[in-house]
């Protein structure tokens, strides 16, 4: 789930959506949030109790109350079941229920709801909303909880100034009940980050520029069923997140390489590569961006900036390599500011047409007019099927509307379960 910064959590609050049988399992049972579908043992949870939702691709701390994750490396991935043959079933995700997490939060009963609270001493709330800790809250930084890929923790954490002074102070954070109250609000973040902080953590990063990230499709159960909307559906490629950005122009002009996280805007930077060598100045030099984005932005006059990002991909980055000899990339967004309008994304059509007449290339284009269908299950069924590069498995979709304004993803199972064990 993307948070209000639009940055992924691993682990928050949720409501059981129901309860579904499994066929072939007579001890266990379905728990529906949204559209993830999580194994559970029978009559743990019930529709509309609250509970502890960890997705797929977490990591959780080598201690109580997970140490039943011993035997899986305390890691959270999709998993297929057969039942001895009865049945077939993919779980994903980890749901636990709050009594585990009775040390951090107070479980109380208001109005026949059950909330969570930080603050023993508030009782007799009367509202929801005066709930400290609400629904889809998230828990990450809380609980501890990474992604369970080392790579990924280097390249796609949440490395901003407020985490940075978590981690120096971990068991301040994690023992001070008045320290985590604080950390749950915005006022409070400032607060603890004027006395913790230091200047260090605040990390360079173009103000004109997004971070990339797409919410996953299990947590948009609104848009199903699909109405008669178009979208663009494109390969979701598994690489590593690549942007490439150009503000002004003559001496004016600002030119930055960027991962997920870090903008290599001086030598130094470099030291915070996951990979033994730059693969995104690679990239640069490989599609001779720098002098492609000066000539996009000569022939747009009114552009105040363009923004390109992709997935650098092949050898030696995630473990699809696509039988690659060699790393390319492929453009999945384009963006550009005016005065008028400081954000504007191009749809996938319009972005291709543009960057190929520069040969920089864009993932594939799989359907131009692609409606929603009725589940968030077919949605995933589709994402499955063989990549357009090399036939194998690809790793999803992703849908983006034709004013560039909606997107998500949908990962394919199949793919999780041959490449993420």
């Amino acid at each position: 789930m993307l948070n209000k910064d639009g940055v992924r959590e691993l682990c928050y609050i949720v409501s059981i959506d129901t309860i579904e049988p499994i066929v072939g399992s007579d001890n266990c049972e379905a728990a529906v949030v949204g559209g993830w579908k999580i194994m559970t043992r029978k009559n743990t949870f019930k529709t509309g109790d609250l509970a502890v939702y960890f997705e797929i691709d977490s990591k959780v701390p080598e201690k109580e109350p997970f140490m039943f994750l011993q035997s899986k490396h305390f890691k959270i991935k999709t998993q297929k079941y057969t039942f001895g043959g009865k049945g077939n079933f993919i779980s994903q995700g980890l749901l636990m229920p709050l009594t585990d997490f009775s040390d951090l939060f107070e479980y109380d009963i208001v109005s026949g709801m059950g909330w969570l609270y930080t603050h023993k001493a508030k009782s007799n709330i009367k509202k929801a909303e005066d709930a400290i800790v609400n629904i889809h809250d998230g828990l990450t930084e809380l609980l501890e909880v990474k992604y369970s890929v080392a790579e990924d923790n280097k390249r796609k954490s949440n490395s901003n100034k407020y985490t940075k002074m978590v981690s120096r102070h971990q068991k301040l954070f994690r023992k001070n009940k008045l320290v985590k109250w604080l950390y749950q609000r915005k006022w409070g973040k400032e607060l603890l980050f004027f006395f913790l902080g230091k200047k260090s953590d605040k990390r360079t990063w173009p103000d004109w520029v997004r971070k990339t990230d797409e919410e996953r499709v299990q947590n948009l159960p609104q848009l199903f069923p699909g109405d008669n909307t178009e979208w663009i559906v494109t390969e979701k490629i598994d690489g590593s997140s690549t942007t490439f950005t150009m503000k002004g122009r003559g001496r004016r002009e600002q030119y930055y390489i960027c991962s997920r996280n870090v903008c290599f805007d001086k030598p130094e930077k470099n030291e915070k590569l996951f990979y033994d060598t730059n693969i995104y100045e690679e990239m640069a030099q490989k599609y001779d961006i720098k002098n492609k984005l000066r000539k996009i932005l000569e022939e747009h006059k009114d552009w105040d900036f363009i923004t390109i990002q992709g997935e650098t991909f092949g050898p030696s980055v995630q473990k699809r390599n696509y039988n690659l000899k060699e790393r390319e990339f492929n453009a999945f967004n384009l963006v550009y500011g005016t005065k008028e309008n400081s954000y504007i994304r191009m749809n996938s059509i319009d972005m291709k047409k543009l960057l190929d007449n520069y040969q920089i290339p864009s993932v594939p284009i799989l359907n131009e007019h692609y409606k929603l269908p009725q589940t968030i299950e077919e949605m995933i069924n589709y994402a499955d099927g063989p990549s357009t590069i090399d036939g194998d498995l690809r790793e999803g979709v992703v849908l983006r509307t034709y004013d560039g304004i909606n997107s998500f993803k949908a990962v394919s199972n199949q793919f999780l379960l041959k490449f993420k064990e």
